[in-house]
């Protein structure tokens, strides 16, 4: 890929959709961010802000396209993407905000987006690491990994997202970046039982420390390379999802050793 990226459209507007627009935007890129709703979108367009999402913080102005970011939960991309094929621009990259694994099919991201936008697999590429939505919102400092099988690819976005809190990493470990950010989702429940359950950091710590060599091994066993486990992808984004009330599977966990109630609250 040559040449760099100034116009991004950002499909989805919630929390994480949100955030990262306003990355796009804070790093000097012209961004569109798409709404499900017309009453968040309308918000954003006049107020600068996403009220529903992220409350309390003002969003840069957001208009122009050139790079494509997914930023739907992963059991609807396929839906979304669907519906979307026909309007993205060819040659594109696309990149998914998304962690997790398709129910069925067990795809990965990056495999959904490869087969219904019908896009060689080195045009997509996948961000992952500690990137809790309201810190980075906040311009508090966070790092985060964009995997790319396509390096030139991975080193355009890393370029048009990077800002003075928020710094990016390349890698073409696709596989392994994908497996990290979704199995770290079933540690943090994990996690978020036992520190619901009264357990202490002992407990917790071994849970993380087990689950980074559990996933670890399931990704070499898919074909990713085990170092990616020991970074920001991996070990990273494990750290943070297990330790912050922010984490929604961590606080999942621990309402649900608390029983139905809590779950319903």
């Amino acid at each position: 890929m040559t040449g760099g990226i100034q116009r991004v459209a950002v499909l989805g507007a919630g929390t994480w959709g949100t955030t990262f627009a306003k990355v796009l935007a804070d790093a000097g890129r012209d961004v569109v961010l798409w709404a499900r709703r017309p009453e968040v979108a309308a918000a954003i367009a006049d107020e600068r802000r996403n009220p529903e999402y992220l409350p309390g913080v003002d969003l840069p102005a957001l208009e122009g396209a050139h790079a494509v970011v997914l930023a739907v939960p992963s059991q609807t991309l396929r839906h979304n993407l669907t519906a979307w094929r026909p309007l993205l621009p060819a040659g594109r990259t696309l990149v998914s905000l998304a962690k997790g694994v398709e129910l069925g099919t067990l795809e990965r991201m990056s495999e959904v987006i490869a087969e219904v936008a019908d896009v060689p697999s080195d045009h997509v590429a996948v961000l992952s690491g500690p990137n809790l939505a309201r810190e980075i919102a906040l311009g508090e400092p966070t790092a985060t990994v964009i995997a790319c099988r396509d390096h030139d690819r991975a080193v355009a976005l890393q370029h048009a997202c990077m800002t003075g809190y928020f710094r990016s990493y390349t890698n073409t470990d696709v596989i392994g970046c994908e497996l990290g950010g979704a199995g770290k989702n079933v540690i943090a429940l994990a996690v978020g039982i036992a520190a619901g359950m009264g357990l202490g950091d002992n407990s917790r710590a071994s849970l993380i420390t087990r689950g980074l060599a559990e996933i670890g091994r399931l990704g070499v066993a898919l074909g990713a390379d085990p170092l990616t486990f020991a970074g920001l992808a991996g070990l990273g984004d494990l750290v943070a999802t297990c330790s912050s009330p922010l984490s929604r599977n961590r606080t999942f966990g621990e309402r649900l050793s608390h029983g139905v109630e809590h779950l319903r609250a």
